[in-house]
């Protein structure tokens, strides 16, 4: 008996996806044999079990549908009532959270503003070399501030400086 082939075409994968998509939108046991019935290429359950691409998918799709089924369980048991109130209290919970992420993300780029006034920016930047993910996480919630850096001719650094010797006389 030869080894089953591994290198599955895209467009097989892809038929399978929606396969199981399909199968988990109408709460159908997902199983080797119920996805092998539907799908055009595909004529035997064990064409999925061997090949460990698609068995992968496959127990994906299987844990996925037992999640949702768990999820459902626990809302049949419960009466409307109760679940709207759940569900009310889950969406207060969610914009307060998201209004403490807001506050955070104003607090912490004023923070670093003043920070950066003080020339300790710098210092930050370094501090945050090691942790990149966490510096690009920040970016991308807004809360680094961005700035354009012009250099000074030396003929407008002269005027900055002979008029801040004015004002401290």
């Amino acid at each position: 008996m030869s080894e089953p082939n591994e290198t599955t075409p895209p467009s097989d994968d892809d038929q399978m996806r929606e396969i199981l998509e399909t199968l988990l939108a109408d709460d159908e046991d997902i199983t080797a044999r119920a996805v092998a019935r539907r799908h055009p290429s595909i004529n035997a359950a064990s064409s999925i079990t061997r090949s460990e691409a698609r068995s992968r998918l496959l127990s994906g799709y299987q844990q996925r549908q037992a999640e949702y089924r768990r999820w459902r369980g626990r809302v049949a048991k419960r009466s409307g009532a109760d679940t709207a109130a759940s569900l009310a209290d889950k969406d207060i919970r969610i914009a307060e959270l998201e209004a403490t992420v807001q506050l955070l993300t104003a607090s912490h780029l004023a923070m670093l503003r003043a920070v950066g006034e003080l020339g300790g920016f710098s210092k930050w930047a370094r501090f945050y070399e090691e942790y990149r993910d966490a510096r690009d996480k920040l970016i991308d919630l807004g809360a680094v501030p961005t700035a354009t850096i012009a250099q000074l001719t030396a003929e407008i650094s002269t005027k900055l400086q002979s008029t801040t010797r004015r004002k401290k006389r």
